[in-house]
């Protein structure tokens, strides 16, 4: 694949001092008329004054299961796909309101992202970052070693971050940026996603589709994921006019047909690996709510086909919200379904309390798993519910991790730009 390097201007809205210290203050002042603001509101609130020390978003370990102290932080090795999903998040609610604290979230996301390219030094992206002075850095560290720990640089400061990227983590980013520059009109925003996305497109033509870590053993491939790959050049390509147009004209015309094949085959386990799911359905969203040849089209819209066939039963309002937006305001019961699983989401718990449905429900495959999808408040505890498998009997902590909120506020702003809920 010919190399298609491009570096736009760089936005120095992602260059402020202090720009984190600043969105996290704007946001907290929400916290304050919660009560008069929707749910999602104040969930983001909490997100940002809770979940992002750093820019990127992490999950805070607490003192204890009744406290609110935080001792420490946990799920770093995700930082990147949430905080794309935040920014996704944070896309859909300016869009619906022009909010100036939704405004700044996502250039607070944005200024995360540019972290964790910054910091690895050749435009890999990292799994995580965090300031090498950081109080929380050795219980990071011992989590996440076993992706490999890396020293670099963020705006002149010693950081560190954890290697091993994934395809869910960048997949994770390109999605929230393709929703930041559909949905946000701010000039600063366009720029920098411009500038975010040819970064990351340009490291995978370099690199033919692979990353690799600093001692220079290849961690993931992004080769018989068609989809995926023509889903980062895209955004890639429409944020940089006149730019990548070769690599992925060359790309759809020879390979967009693999995508029929890479989610056939995530289809044939409905069970499995859950997560793969959410990164066929964000990779989808990208692909089919943007124009594109017919060619393309047609080859994602039956790719698209297979996935919705054996998911729509899954009781999953991220997917259905999705779905509405590929789709469009054609199905009610749907649209019925994403308002109700969104309101029981607000009964769960935000902390990772262990549950145990086994006694609970009908189970199928020896007790392996439950028979028909979990009532949404009986379901695990995790980060993002809408990656995990509804089936899952079991799972969760200690209740001391608390959850970032990102699998609501999501859907939820989804939902309202849709039009399927009103407030």
């Amino acid at each position: 694949m010919p190399r298609a390097a491009f570096s736009p201007e760089i936005p120095a809205v992602l260059w402020h001092s202090g720009g984190v210290k600043y969105c996290a203050l704007m946001v907290a002042s929400a916290i304050l008329c919660a009560a008069a603001e929707a749910d999602a509101n104040a969930i983001t609130a909490n997100l940002v004054a809770r979940h992002t020390p750093y820019g990127p978003v992490m999950d805070p370990v607490f003192v204890s299961s009744d406290s609110d102290e935080i001792r420490t932080y946990s799920r770093c090795g995700d930082s990147a796909i949430w905080t794309g999903h935040f920014l996704a998040s944070e896309s859909f609610h300016y869009a619906v309101t022009k909010d100036p604290v939704a405004l700044s979230n996502v250039k607070l996301a944005l200024s995360g992202i540019r972290e964790l390219l910054d910091v690895t030094g050749n435009d890999l992206l990292a799994r995580c970052a965090f300031p090498e002075n950081s109080p929380y850095a050795s219980d990071i560290i011992a989590e996440e070693s076993r992706h490999g720990v890396y020293s670099g640089i963020v705006d002149g400061a010693k950081w560190t971050w954890i290697g091993e990227t994934s395809r869910d983590q960048i997949i994770g980013v390109m999605f929230g940026m393709t929703a930041a520059w559909d949905l946000v009109d701010d000039p600063t925003v366009k720029a920098a996603v411009a500038w975010l996305s040819s970064r990351v497109a340009n490291y995978l033509l370099k690199h033919v589709w692979i990353t690799f870590n600093p001692d220079g053993q290849p961690t993931t491939t992004f080769l018989g994921f068609a989809e995926e790959q023509l889903m980062i050049l895209k955004v890639a390509r429409r944020s940089n006019p006149g730019h990548y147009d070769k690599p992925y004209l060359t790309l759809s015309l020879t390979q967009a047909p693999e995508a029929i094949v890479a989610i056939g085959i995530d289809a044939v386990d409905p069970y499995r690996s859950y997560y793969k799911f959410n990164l066929d359905y964000i990779t989808m969203w990208s692909m089919l709510t943007s124009f594109d040849s017919s060619f393309v089209t047609s080859n994602m819209n039956t790719a698209y086909k297979i996935l919705r066939t054996v998911t729509v039963d899954h009781q999953n309002p991220f997917f259905d919200i999705i779905d509405h937006g590929i789709k469009g305001a054609n199905n009610p019961e749907r649209d019925q379904r994403v308002r109700d699983l969104l309101d029981q989401w607000l009964q769960r718990p935000q902390r990772n309390v262990y549950v145990d449905n086994t006694l609970l429900v009908r189970t199928c495959d020896n007790g392996s798993r439950a028979c028909d999808p979990i009532p949404v408040p009986q379901r695990i505890t995790t980060d993002f519910l809408w990656q995990r498998s509804p089936f899952q009997l079991a799972g969760g902590g200690d209740s001391t991790i608390e959850g970032a909120g990102i699998d609501y506020t999501l859907p939820y702003w989804m939902a309202r730009y849709y039009g399927v809920m009103k407030e």
